[in-house]
């Protein structure tokens, strides 16, 4: 018993002592931990996959949830990123940042893993909430640990060698995450018992458990020695610097109102797939899939692009894409479901995912190129917060107004008559979830006022955009290989903040 105990504390003591600091990192050591970051990487878009995305809204419907609901399920993980707030000063504290990563992670996983016992919950109005319960909890230790890895990483890594990095990533994340939602989605589609929600549950529950595979690989990574700072800049003081500058406020405002009326519609395409159209959870996995496969394929290509063009004439080309695939989902049932519906969606979804591609591609570099020198880190932080504010708000109102529209409708047509026949044509029609897609593509509008308001630098038309677009295409085609980058949400995480808040001595 004496062994057994001692083996038990020498183990522990070995992790322990090895989430801590490493001293020295030798060249091998981190090749090994990036090859462990790409493992890493891999998993955790499989647990995405897994549990996140169709997968939960799926679940949530099934358990009866309202619009209001939906909408507040999708702001959750935007509010939670008010989170990396309070653990900068905890990463100041403690300076043992893949402790905090590594710990963080593993119980936002373990309570993913928790979800299963949620799906088993007789009462379907008792599961709903603490499903949102766990969400919350799921997405605050997520954004903790985001936190303490944004600034692991970005001590650990060198700009040297980042693209092959992230095309490896970016390759292997792609494969399992679709492989992950194509399984659980046809699992959910077809599964053999009379009660659904077993097969979320055993989805969930395997999150949980890819998971703690993702977070195994992410322990492995070295963590170098915080540098020894002096007193820490204020807080306050360094988000509301960004806000005084007159110049950079734009780009604030710009991207508070693109998370905003992206926000409006977009975490309830999937509710609009399953419940209006009536798809099953097979098809609606595989418009996503398509949807993050354009995504992928094309981020080289407006990576290319923005290297020669500015990313203010890519925005002006991206959004109105964007913008018009969410207002062209509802005229693919005009005048109702038809049998070209479905490769239309199919198309729209692939124009959304590039466009997509371009946005997040775009503002990220817009943020970093007109930050002023030696500041970006704290503006960064400011976009990220307004960014984050604005998406969370923007959720909750969608799903107020689908619960308000839910009895609404406005149709448009032209009525023709002859001597022997009458005739009428729907021009437009939107239902209950489609006004939120008229409201988004409204707010569009205004983002693209927003982003007209910009200086940055040299102008480019949109025609030489699409024409550049084009050309790279053209250069790419025989080669649909793993690219250059993934940048897989929009906004800047605020962890990169404790980077600048502490000065030099």
């Amino acid at each position: 018993m004496r062994s057994i105990g001692g083996a038990r504390f020498a183990s522990f003591h070995a992790t322990r002592m090895r989430l801590r600091p490493d001293p020295t990192i030798t060249r091998e050591a981190l090749e090994d931990g990036k090859r462990a970051l790409v493992k890493d990487a891999a998993w955790a878009s499989m647990v995405g996959a897994l549990y996140g995305g169709v997968i939960l809204v799926g679940f949530a419907l099934e358990l009866g949830a309202t619009p209001w609901h939906i909408g507040l399920l999708a702001a959750i993980p935007f509010l939670a990123q008010l989170a990396q707030l309070p653990a900068i000063a905890l990463i100041e504290r403690l300076r043992e940042r893949r402790k905090i990563a590594v710990t963080a992670v593993s119980v936002s996983r373990f309570m993913i893993a928790a979800l299963a016992l949620v799906a088993l919950i007789p009462d379907r109005q008792a599961a709903l909430y603490a499903l949102l319960g766990t969400q919350v909890l799921i997405t605050l230790f997520g954004s903790i640990g985001g936190c303490s890895l944004n600034s692991w990483l970005h001590q650990l890594l060198a700009r040297e060698g980042l693209g092959a990095l992230f095309s490896r990533r970016l390759f292997w994340s792609t494969v399992l995450a679709s492989a992950g939602a194509l399984t659980t989605g046809y699992l959910v589609q077809h599964w053999p018992g009379a009660e659904r929600l077993h097969a979320y549950a055993l989805a969930f529950l395997a999150a949980g458990l890819v998971g703690f595979l993702s977070t195994y690989y992410l322990a492995s990574v070295p963590e170098p020695v915080m540098a020894r700072t002096g007193p820490p800049t204020p807080l306050a003081a360094m988000l509301g610097a960004p806000f005084r500058d007159a110049s950079f406020r734009r780009v604030i405002m710009f991207m508070a109102s693109w998370n905003f009326a992206s926000n409006l519609a977009g975490p309830f395409v999937t509710v609009y797939l399953l419940q209006q159209l009536a798809y099953g959870m097979g098809t609606v996995t595989t418009l996503w899939i398509a949807s993050q496969i354009a995504n992928a394929l094309t981020m080289y290509l407006w990576g290319r692009i923005s290297d020669r063009l500015s990313n203010k004439a890519i925005l002006a080309v991206a959004l109105p894409a964007y913008f018009g695939s969410l207002i062209a989902l509802p005229f693919t049932v005009i005048p109702h479901p038809h049998a070209l519906t479905l490769p239309l969606l199919y198309l729209i979804h692939v124009v959304m995912g590039t466009a997509a591609g371009g946005i997040a591609l775009a503002t990220g570099n817009l943020g970093l190129k007109l930050a002023p020198q030696g500041q970006g880190t704290s503006y960064l932080a400011a976009v990220g917060l307004a960014g984050a504010t604005a998406g969370g708000l923007a959720a909750i109102a969608g799903g107020a107004l689908a619960d308000w529209f839910a009895t609404r409708e406005l149709s448009v047509f032209v009525h023709f008559t002859s001597a022997s026949a009458a005739h009428e044509l729907v021009v437009m029609s939107f239902r209950h979830w489609e006004f939120l897609f008229a409201l988004s593509f409204l707010c569009g509008g205004y983002v693209l006022h927003a982003l007209s308001r910009i200086s940055e630098g040299e102008e480019h038309s949109e025609r030489v955009v699409v024409q550049e677009f084009v050309a790279e295409a053209s250069r790419s085609l025989a080669q649909l290989s793993p690219i250059d980058g993934l940048k897989d949400v929009l906004l800047i995480p605020l962890g990169r903040l404790r980077d600048r808040r502490l000065r030099p001595r």
